[in-house]
């Protein structure tokens, strides 16, 4: 069920996309960013349709998310390209206003959404999506703010080929989509988990088996009880929350659970980092 819940988001929201491209971006001349930007050009400027474009321009670099980021990730994502590319050949190319800043705003909100959608379950719509992610695997930077910036280019090539005012335009678009790809695709906002509990070496196992985190532990002491107690702290992403909770709950019930949003994580944390052996220390390897 998992599979095909997934399967229909990537869909939809691969519709979506294609409904905001001919409804709202391309009658105003108004261009996505990244790859389907430069698909647009060339279909502005050639008689071949933007999404045979998408699919030619779409191939390098599937290959490159193929070699990097695991075949799910890119069935996922040859998959939103090919619904993209198909909806786009069927929806018609229609102005739905005459106004072309309602056009940059509504447009840039619904492939917000479509691409915030996809890439939340596992997928991309290929271009700049695909290196975007491959370098927030590296750095805690919001993927919508990458997105935006490496996209920026195309506001540039569309300045000189049709007009500033539309490259203007483009950035507007391009700018809001990226905040609605924050505001759905949180896997850069860190949390800070605090877990105290009778059962720590428990938790403790089940946690380090299924985050690759280090976990910092400590002896407690209920004031009231007296009992004794161990205090797990690590820090997690936004994602890793979803199935955190139940899995404390699952072996503990009556633990006590503290989860705060954290502003910045310095040193180790992902799995793939050079992990420093050093006690006590929340980044540390794969022990406490």
């Amino acid at each position: 069920m998992d599979k095909v819940y997934s399967a229909l988001v990537i869909f939809f929201g691969s519709v979506l996309l294609g409904f905001a491209f001919n409804m709202f971006l391309l009658p105003h001349e108004i261009l996505s960013g990244g790859i389907t930007g430069v698909a647009m050009i060339f279909s502005l400027m050639t008689p071949v349709n933007a999404g045979i474009w998408l699919i030619i321009l779409n191939i390098p670099i599937l290959v490159l998310g193929w070699m990097k980021l695991g075949k799910l990730f890119i069935a996922n994502s040859i998959y939103s390209v090919a619904v993209t590319s198909i909806s786009m050949l069927y929806i018609p190319v229609m102005k739905v206003t005459e106004d072309a800043l309602l056009s940059s705003v509504f447009g840039g909100v619904l492939v917000g959404i479509g691409v915030g959608s996809i890439i939340r379950f596992y997928g991309s719509t290929g271009g700049f999506d695909v290196v975007g992610l491959l370098l927030t695997m590296k750095r805690d930077i919001p993927l919508g703010f990458m997105v935006f910036s490496l996209n920026s280019m195309v506001v540039f090539i569309s300045g000189f080929i049709f007009s500033w005012e539309l490259a203007m335009y483009t950035m507007a678009s391009i700018y809001i989509t990226g905040l609605v790809v924050d505001r759905i695709h949180t896997r850069h906002i860190k949390l800070s988990l605090m877990v105290v509990t009778g059962k720590g070496e428990e938790v403790k196992t089940k946690l380090l088996e299924s985050l690759y985190r280090g976990i910092t532990v400590t002896d407690g002491e209920g004031a009231y009880s007296g009992n004794k107690v161990k205090v797990l702290y690590t820090v997690i992403s936004r994602y890793e929350l979803a199935f955190v909770r139940p899995l404390i709950k699952s072996i503990d019930p009556h633990a006590f659970v503290s989860i705060n949003e954290t502003m910045e994580v310095m040193g180790n944390f992902r799995k793939d980092d050079n992990f420093k052996k050093t006690p006590g220390i929340t980044g540390e390897s794969r022990s406490a």
